[in-house]
């Protein structure tokens, strides 16, 4: 069976500085794919090429066998590959329902003329939006604060839920960055467990973490990058163990082959 997600040779730079210098990169279903490497390795802005944040210059990324370079971002989320962001997202000012809600397929508040008639198909559909809502904050302990402003919970339950919006879109692929980032231990050890439920439920992850135990942890296989370029992939002892993974860390220039 073919990956899920295939990156060949994808290139980006920023006024005349190589953010991708052609990575290639490949996550198989079923996994939790740890992506690591130092400050400035390139991985978020490989998130953007791949999610449609941002067009590549050169390269291929196709997901789940069908070519989808230079997609819209909401194209390719319809698809089923989603991603989060390291600092949480949302609208703040919105329950933590309401933000699950808004995430969710064929949203009626998009269409104007539905969102002012609410008819009873839009009625429908929002129900069925707060049924799931509640589903997936329940998945994700999140029930107790459901109904409170997203800006009142806790900086774990923001990362908690930015992950519930990107359950509400039904995905194949989740691209997480950073998922436990200024998140306390407990809470981070909880989010550990809803990704391992999550993937053991058939999603896939790539999953970008500076925390280097909950990639040993949580992932296989892990790739690191480095200047742009994809330097090594493995389990995570062997890569711990590789000399080159070891001084793009040091912050010394790692050798490419």
């Amino acid at each position: 069976m073919p990956a899920l997600l295939a990156v060949r040779g994808l290139a980006r730079s920023f006024y005349g500085v190589c953010a991708l210098d052609g990575v290639d990169l490949t996550v198989e279903r079923g996994t939790i794919t740890g992506l690591i490497g130092p400050n400035g390795a390139g991985k978020t802005t490989l998130f953007h090429c791949v999610s449609g944040l941002l067009p590549p210059e050169a390269g291929t990324v196709v997901f789940d066998g069908e070519d989808v370079t230079g997609w819209r971002a909401d194209r390719i989320t319809r698809r089923g590959l989603v991603r989060t962001f390291q600092i949480a997202r949302g609208f703040p000012r919105l329950s933590v329902r309401e933000n699950l809600m808004l995430y969710g397929a064929d949203q009626p508040g998009e269409r104007l003329a539905a969102a002012v008639a609410r008819g009873a198909a839009a009625r429908r559909r929002e129900a069925e939006l707060s049924e799931r809502a509640v589903a997936i904050a329940k998945r994700l302990n999140l029930t107790r604060v459901l109904d409170a402003a997203a800006s009142d919970v806790s900086t774990g339950q923001k990362k908690l839920l930015e992950l519930g919006r990107a359950l509400m879109t039904d995905p194949k692929l989740v691209l997480l960055d950073e998922p436990i980032a200024g998140v306390n231990p407990t809470l981070a050890a909880e989010i550990v467990e809803h990704l391992a439920a999550l993937r053991r439920d058939g999603i896939t992850f790539l999953v970008i973490e500076h925390h280097l135990d909950v990639i040993a942890r949580l992932c296989a296989p892990v790739v690191v990058m480095a200047d742009g370029r994809r330097l090594a992939e493995g389990r995570f002892a062997e890569i711990a163990a590789d000399e080159r993974v070891q001084a793009a860390y040091m912050g010394r220039r790692a050798w490419r082959s």
